[in-house]
């Protein structure tokens, strides 16, 4: 099994779709301002997924094109945006994939680019930016420990007992790093946004996470049934605090 295709090949664009968690207008706002993208100006996205991190960056009116490995989820984006007439997109694995002489003004990722080694991603990605041309990466961290601490301990005991994913997940990426491969005026920028889910939601959320999907029978269903009577015995409610992070950079 190709770990980094797990979304794909485990749940269906629609879900996905629905239960990926979404950034923020801020966030997009300060991306299109730092690279001044917008008509005559050209991007491209690694792993889009289903589009959560698509359509503000092709509304700019520049030439969007997107680079994902998931068969399903590039029919899902062609679905989808396929009537822009600024949209492209094409199946392919970014490590790769030979773009050629082609060159973009922003490369960026929503979540995607951990799953590629630094000394992969980072010198393609340089090598794919016009001079001065904006690198952004934006990922959302999740904390519903600190709202909910007395739940959360109750959601760690279901965790201990059940969860056994058969695929660890392991991907990790120092973002900080891309000043080590020739990336300037590298900044972290940060977001905040609160959700609140019942069980039912809570668990659809989590569930589409990489590491749960490899769950496997019967620890799968006590983990759900688990994670359900802990919220349900918390009113049925549980606070998520979003922390969305996004690193900009330039290539000089």
């Amino acid at each position: 099994m190709d770990f980094r295709k797990i979304f794909d090949s485990s749940v269906p664009p629609e879900e996905f779709d629905k239960w990926r968690t979404r950034y923020c207008d801020e966030c997009f706002a300060d991306v299109i301002e730092f690279s001044k993208l917008g008509s005559g100006k050209t991007a491209l996205e690694i792993g889009p997924g289903t589009g959560q991190a698509t359509a503000p960056i092709l509304k700019t009116g520049c030439s969007y094109q997107a680079i994902e490995l998931g068969e399903n989820f590039t029919e899902a984006m062609k679905n989808r945006f396929g009537s822009y007439d600024n949209f492209q997109i094409v199946n392919a694995d970014f490590e790769t994939y030979d773009f050629g002489q082609y060159q973009f003004d922003l490369v960026y990722s929503a979540a995607t680019i951990q799953w590629i080694p630094e000394e992969i991603g980072f010198p393609k990605v340089y090598n794919l930016l016009k001079n001065n041309g904006t690198f952004a990466m934006m990922l959302t961290q999740t904390d519903y420990k600190s709202p909910n601490e007395v739940l959360y301990s109750k959601i760690q005991e279901v965790y201990e007992k059940y969860f056994r994913p058969e695929t660890e997940y392991t991907c990790s990426l120092a973002y900080n790093n891309a000043k080590n491969y020739g990336f300037v005026d590298l900044e972290c920028r940060h977001y905040h946004k609160t959700r609140e889910y019942n069980a039912d939601e809570f668990i659809s959320w989590s569930i589409i996470q990489a590491p749960h999907l490899t769950l496997q029978e019967p620890n799968r269903s006590k983990f759900i049934e688990g994670i359900r009577d802990a919220i349900l015995g918390f009113d049925d409610k549980i606070t998520l605090l979003d922390d969305i992070v996004l690193y900009l950079a330039r290539k000089p």
